[in-house]
């Protein structure tokens, strides 16, 4: 089999972080959500990869290079437009030839990650497999309505009355006559060629098409909250370990991760948290469910539930910080200048709230 991740897209539900970042290189528990996707494709044994790249591309590949760091071999292919997921299938086609493969959302988290489910469909006849979630929200994605028997009889894309709460999670599975279902759809209303058409068009010709339930947890990651949520389930999942230094005056308990190079100095953390390699944290609270990037300062200040990117420095802010991202080369400090007052430089679509 052959991996297929999808990895355009501007990201605009994560304004301001992703105006200068890919939103699938945006960390969760301290690494990337592209860099999961593709070693959770690894682990169950694919190692040929296509990602799809679109207006972020120059900074995917220069971070995901040529896939060695992960034990795979990657081919980057461009999507001029986001013209929708078939659209990705037809525009790859070379890369894919006639091999089943697995295509994977790149900016979703999945718990368990997919090597059962790639193995199941290796080892099947199924012309195709889609892996469905029960979801509060359904007309927000593509639903999938099933017969009494499992088998599905509907797809419909972002449906404004769902008569189905199982979602399409961005994970499928195909064998080449997904092609001629691509080649054979017309593009929907949104002027897109789009996956659940495609998978529609499969059923409709009788083709195997298997739907997997899955319940655990799945993030979408494209929104803020959605950043925060699975972070604190990824915190959860990991082997916590210390590799740098905690020293005498600090606490710090097992739940926490404290990487290579970093310093935690007359300070608390409580996990599940990521402390990144190089940062720095002095007179300080972490709390739980909190995850610091590489080379960031944190000092005299409270930092609960949150997200801080790398080369920032939060210093002698009063009160707790928390449910927050804070982005990359950020500053938060106390200002001392009189008279007092908030003195900021916001970007657009940003959030902030104040004592």
């Amino acid at each position: 089999m052959k991996g297929l991740i999808l990895s355009g897209g501007k990201g605009t539900r994560l304004y301001p972080l992703t105006y200068t970042r890919a939103k699938q290189l945006i960390p969760v528990a301290n690494k990337p959500v592209l860099f999961r996707v593709i070693e959770a494709i690894r682990d169950a044994g694919v190692t040929e990869i296509g990602i799809v790249i679109g207006d972020t591309g120059p900074e995917i590949r220069e971070a995901v290079g040529d896939g060695s760091r992960f034990g795979v071999a990657v081919t980057f292919i461009p999507q001029d437009e986001p013209l929708g997921l078939a659209h990705a299938v037809k525009i790859s086609r070379d890369f894919l030839g006639d091999d089943r493969f697995v295509m994977f959302l790149g900016d979703n988290v999945i718990q368990g990650g997919v090597s059962r489910l790639i193995e199941q469909f290796a080892d099947s006849s199924w012309n195709a497999q889609v892996v469905l979630t029960a979801v509060a929200e359904p007309q927000h994605y593509g639903v999938a309505e099933l017969e009494a028997d499992g088998r599905i009889r509907r797809l419909v894309e972002k449906p404004r009355e769902p008569k189905s709460n199982l979602a399409l999670v961005g994970i499928y599975m195909f064998d080449a006559h997904v092609h001629e279902a691509c080649d054979a759809i017309a593009p929907s209303w949104r002027g897109e060629l789009e996956i659940t058409d495609a998978i529609q068009w499969l059923v409709d010709h009788h083709l195997a098409v298997h739907p997997y339930v899955h319940t655990g947890w799945w993030i979408d990651t494209g929104k803020p909250i959605d950043m925060l949520d699975a972070n604190d389930h990824v915190l959860e999942e990991l082997a916590h370990v210390i590799e740098g230094t905690v020293d005498g005056d600090s606490r710090v308990d097992g739940r926490v991760t404290v990487e290579a190079g970093a310093q935690i100095v007359n300070s608390v953390v409580r996990g599940p948290a990521i402390i990144g390699r190089n940062s720095r944290i002095v007179d300080s609270y972490i709390g739980p469910f909190t995850s610091i990037y590489h080379d960031v300062v944190v000092e005299r200040a409270e930092i609960e539930h949150s997200i801080v990117l790398e080369h920032s420095e939060i210093r002698g802010i009063p009160g707790r910080i928390a449910d927050s991202l804070i982005g990359r080369n950020a500053r938060l400090a106390r200002s001392s200048v009189k008279p007092v007052a908030h003195k900021m430089t916001l970007g657009d679509h940003s959030d902030i709230g104040l004592l």
